[in-house]
């Protein structure tokens, strides 16, 4: 069985937030730990909603500069998923199966073609399974 695990947006985002310290550190270990053994990974969507959050919500928001360093030296050697007909239909499928919403298919898709044991999210419920992808909240 497979080691890797998916992160979504959220747990990036935590990374940022100084409101948030037991969050944050929950967050700052997870990925720590995602690139130090390789087994970390995500997907092009992710690296989106990252960034695009970054620039939008962040208080201050990212600068151009901090975002080009943060895609280089934590994002992109997580990226492992690129968008295709095959994961999009894998989504559509995903969606009326379990009636999730568009973004949440597209993450349990690329979870699901990584072949990863693990998604840590907020966004599901914590415990759902979805073949052999468990749905983990590791803030709870």
């Amino acid at each position: 069985m497979s080691d890797k695990f998916f992160l979504d947006t959220n747990i990036f985002a935590y990374i940022f937030d100084e409101s948030a310290p037991d969050k944050r550190q929950l967050a700052v270990g997870l990925v720590d730990h995602a690139l130090a053994t390789n087994e970390g990974v995500i997907s092009f969507q992710v690296a989106q909603e990252f960034i695009s959050l970054a620039f939008r919500r962040f208080r201050p928001p990212l600068s151009s500069t901090e975002a080009e360093q943060f895609l280089a030296m934590t994002l992109g050697p997580l990226l492992a998923v690129q968008s295709s007909h095959v994961l999009y239909w894998e989504a559509l499928h995903l969606s009326r199966r379990y009636s999730l919403s568009w973004y949440d298919s597209l993450v349990v898709a690329a979870a699901l073609e990584a072949n990863c044991r693990i998604l840590y999210t907020e966004d599901l419920q914590h415990g759902q399974k979805f073949d052999n992808l468990s749905v983990q909240n590791p803030f709870l």
